[in-house]
């Protein structure tokens, strides 16, 4: 696994002094997105369940499955969100290539500007979000893309925390 000092070009920045640092996105590997949940690969219809396969909890609501619109938003962020009830999954309908920032499930109440990681994810897998993981985006350079996200109805009305890394350290983030 490659460090994450190496994986981030960061600039120290004082909470009272807001910067930009750039954070690199890598390639997504099963390996390396396991800390945040599992990265699932097409595979062959006719095998059985398997722990390859997104391994959901979904049982605190009803869940929902469906297409999100999402319009060019550049890449430069300052907020990131867990959600502490269920997983979630996203990937891309059209095969397009796309990003994902993402800090690991913790008990401290916000994640340090040092554990987020970008992931760059190609167009023929999509991810399962760990119950908790803090992400952030999807983020891509078309236009508008459109993703299918499987959550529980109501989670982005009551299990949604967000960490404003701007207010809480003084940092945004541009995507490179």
């Amino acid at each position: 696994m490659i460090p994450l000092a190496l994986l981030n070009t960061m600039t120290a920045s004082p909470v009272s002094s807001p910067t930009v640092q750039t954070i690199r996105a890598i390639p997504i590997t099963a390996e390396a997105f396991s800390p945040f949940g599992q990265l699932i690969l097409p595979q062959p219809d006719h095998v059985p369940f398997h722990p390859g396969d997104a391994q959901l909890q979904l049982q605190n609501g009803i869940p929902r499955f469906y297409i999100m619109q999402l319009h060019q938003r550049g890449r430069r962020f300052h907020e990131i969100t867990r959600h502490g009830g269920c997983t979630q999954c996203l990937g891309v309908l059209e095969g397009r290539e796309w990003f994902l920032g993402v800090a690991a499930p913790s008990d401290q109440p916000d994640p340090r500007p040092d554990e987020i990681q970008v992931f760059k994810i190609p167009g023929n897998c999509f991810v399962k979000l760990a119950v908790g993981t803090w992400h952030v985006g999807p983020y891509f350079d078309e236009e508008t893309v459109n993703f299918y996200n499987l959550e529980l109805s109501d989670t982005n009305v009551v299990d949604h925390t967000t960490c404003d890394l701007l207010q809480t350290y003084g940092v945004e983030f541009e995507i490179v």
